[in-house]
């Protein structure tokens, strides 16, 4: 086989795009609509790799100096490819990798392998090329995933949270209220752990508006006032929760349970995985153990989301 690597154009975007929809370990983060709104943050240098000249595999990047980030912005977004990749393949395709970055002056590869729950077809062949060229894992956060048509049941206290819901007579439903949702996440966030959203409202508005189907805002209203919310990155098989927002009253109240609860029995009780996200600080090296066991009441337990350093000296 001739593998040939490529850096990406804008010329690319279709592609790359159609590509991404039919590969067995790509999401919608990593469609050039999602990647490319930050653009004027980063240095794209995000590579297509062809095999006989038909496209294998594509793989989102930017240029940091002479290390290259797979990607900055973005979570995960190692290699990704098509039901015909293999073990032997993927090896290949690493040489091939290796020469070219050598070649375009590259010294090291931080690399974040898309996690398994991303998976429509087993995908780690990049794990073992990485294992094969000496990389070594520098990262690991620790996500919570409820494993969806096996469940385990809510936590007391999660229970205590939805008959308090309940009582109350809070409605759910989907919303599309990205200001008010905004303005109680900012609130939350700058009150609780003095940080923001790492979207801003503009950001996510543009993003909801290109991909409606797949950015999904849910609230716990009382009297019409949002309480609580959950923001979801809907990634097909695996629903993601990029936001979590409840005030004060939501939190007595038990909106975030009673939204939980209605994602999983009623929204998506068809897919496979609910990821909360990671519990994790400092690198993967400090774990917020009340963060965490939050989540696992819900009847989530431990993914992770790995990072490695290769070295190309």
């Amino acid at each position: 086989m001739t593998i040939e690597v490529r850096r990406y154009t804008a010329e690319d975007a279709s592609p790359w795009d159609a590509f991404l929809k039919a590969s067995k370990n790509g999401t919608f983060l990593l469609q050039r609509g999602f990647m490319d709104y930050h653009a004027d943050r980063f240095q794209d240098h995000s590579l297509l790799i062809f095999e006989d000249g038909r496209l294998l595999a594509v793989m989102p990047a930017n240029a940091d100096g002479t290390v290259l980030n797979s990607h900055g912005g973005l979570t995960y977004g190692g290699v990704v490819s098509g039901a015909k990749m293999s073990a032997e393949r993927m090896l290949a395709v690493f040489d091939a990798l290796a020469a070219y970055l050598r070649a375009a002056g590259f010294t090291e590869v931080n690399y974040k392998a898309v996690p398994y729950i991303y998976h429509s077809q087993p995908a780690d062949e990049d794990i073992y090329a990485l294992f094969r060229h000496g990389a070594q894992a520098v990262r690991t956060d620790v996500s919570a995933t409820i494993a969806i048509p096996h469940r385990l049941p809510f936590g007391s206290g999660k229970k205590d949270g939805l008959r308090k819901a309940r009582k109350a007579g809070l409605e759910i439903r989907e919303s599309t209220g990205w200001s008010a949702c905004w303005a109680l996440l900012t609130r939350v966030l700058g009150d609780r752990h003095n940080a923001r959203p790492v979207h801003s409202e503009t950001e996510i508005q543009l993003l909801a508006s290109r991909f409606p189907d797949r950015i999904r805002m849910f609230g716990a209203f009382e009297s019409d006032q949002m309480v609580s919310a959950l923001v979801i990155f809907d990634c097909g098989r695996t629903v993601h929760v990029q936001y979590i927002a409840s005030s004060e009253q939501g939190r007595r109240k038990g909106g975030v349970d009673m939204i939980v609860h209605h994602l999983l029995e009623e929204v998506f009780a068809d897919r496979a995985w609910f990821d909360f996200g990671i519990s994790t600080t400092d690198q993967g090296r400090e774990l917020n153990a009340g963060l965490a066991k939050q989540k696992e009441m819900f009847g989530a337990r431990s993914t992770v989301y790995q990072q490695f350093r290769w070295q190309l000296a």
